[in-house]
C-alpha cells in the first residue's frame, strides 16, 4: 500500500525545517532541503510503524477486527 502525504518545508537561517500535514508531531531539522526531504520520508516510515505496533500491543487480548480502507483525499 502506498500512502500520499504533504511535507512542508521552511527555510530557518541555515536550516531546513519540515513537517507533514497530515501526520502532527511529524518534524525534522536539517543542513539541506534534500536531507531534510530524506528525513522526513524516514520519518513518516518510523512513526507510521510505531503507531501501528502501540495499536497491536493495547489490542492484545481482546477481540478485534482490522480492516485497510482506501480513502481519496483531494
Amino acid at each position: 500500500m502506498t500512502n500520499t502525504y504533504t511535507g512542508v518545508f521552511e527555510q530557518v537561517d541555515s536550516w531546513w525545517v519540515g513537517y507533514v500535514e497530515e501526520l502532527p508531531g511529524c518534524n525534522v531539522q536539517e543542513r539541506t532541503l534534500e536531507e531534510a526531504r530524506e528525513s522526513l520520508k524516514e520519518a513518516i516510515q518510523l512513526i507510521i510503524e510505531a503507531n501501528r505496533e502501540l495499536a497491536r500491543r493495547e489490542a492484545e487480548g481482546h477481540d478485534v477486527v482490522r480492516e485497510e480502507f482506501a480513502i481519496p483525499v483531494v
